[in-house]
């Protein structure tokens, strides 16, 4: 029994696929297949059930799942040991991001982080708010951003920049009906908007308590996955949606949409982490680089 195989059984087991494992783990499907395999004949058990495409955790592998992710979190530990006595940061990340944060923000954040730590080999995986602190919770990530608020005491938070949101419409649309200056009515938009769980949608369902309308009496009228398909749909005049200005500011600029006047609270951008996992140095590192707080020690880059 190796470390890579039960690092490949636990990515099967949360993902109950043997695919999608194998992706984000950066390896091919048949040497997943072939890990769980060698593990399942090397103990003479059978740790999945297969149900059509995918795969169910049989009982066995229910009561293994936990011992197998204490050793990794061991090893790791170990690792970290080894890590800060030589003072080289290497090793891998894993990072969840919300969508914004990781289509907008990440990507020249960890290209400049890559060119000063080539030895860090870096992971990201997007999600909405919600499972980005699931991801964190379960030890899947090793931290992560996100715009929306979080609900888990045992995460630390803190702040690595701020978000500036825009309430916008197509340029071709109507004139928005307003109670008062900076007050549109709300009710009266025809709205396109993210999934429960998601920040973006969390700053309309604030917009709606501060206007004290029930966000069951807006006119939803779609909802998407994505942010950038959320920017097409109101481009194309579907309705109104509040969104970042990191995804739609230069389609306002360009006359493409129309931004609304509103008075939007601005939201912050911020890490995430499990309060009782020990950062490595690596994690140190790259949290130091993105703005969070992280005392440093003089390091070799590796």
């Amino acid at each position: 029994m190796t470390l890579e195989q039960l690092r490949i059984f636990v990515a099967v087991a949360e993902r109950g696929h043997m695919t999608k494992a194998a992706e984000l783990l950066g390896i091919s499907q048949s040497a997943a297949s072939a890990a769980i395999r060698a593990l399942e004949q090397q103990h003479g058990v059978r740790l999945f059930d297969r149900v059509g495409r995918n795969i169910e955790l049989a009982q066995t592998g229910r009561r293994f799942l936990p011992e197998a992710k204490a050793v990794l979190e061991r090893a790791a530990a170990a690792s970290n040991v080894l890590e800060h006595v030589s003072q080289t940061v290497t090793g891998s990340l894993s990072i969840a991001a919300s969508q914004t944060i990781a289509s907008y923000w990440l990507p020249r954040r960890l290209a400049a982080f890559h060119e000063a730590y080539p030895a860090v080999r870096l992971n990201v995986s997007i999600g909405n708010t919600s499972q980005v602190e699931t991801h964190v919770l379960d030890g899947t990530a090793d931290f992560g951003l996100v715009e929306g608020r979080t609900e888990s005491d045992i995460l630390r938070r803190a702040k690595v920049d701020v978000d500036r949101l825009l309430l916008v419409v197509a340029s071709t649309h109507p004139k928005v009906a307003e109670h008062g200056r900076g007050h549109p009515d709300i009710r009266e938009l025809r709205w396109i908007i993210r999934e429960g769980g998601s920040g973006t949608r969390e700053a309309l369902e604030d917009l709606a308590r501060r206007e004290a309308v029930p966000f069951a009496d807006l006119r939803i009228f779609l909802v998407l996955p994505s942010n950038e398909a959320i920017r097409q749909a109101v481009e194309a005049g579907a309705g109104a949606t509040i969104i970042s200005e990191l995804v739609v500011g230069r389609a306002v600029a360009e006359g493409s949409l129309r931004s609304v006047p509103i008075d939007l609270p601005k939201r912050d951008f911020a890490i995430i982490t499990h309060r009782d996992r020990q950062p490595s140095l690596a994690q140190m590192a790259l949290r130091a680089h993105l703005g969070g707080k992280a005392d440093l020690p003089p390091l070799s880059r590796g």
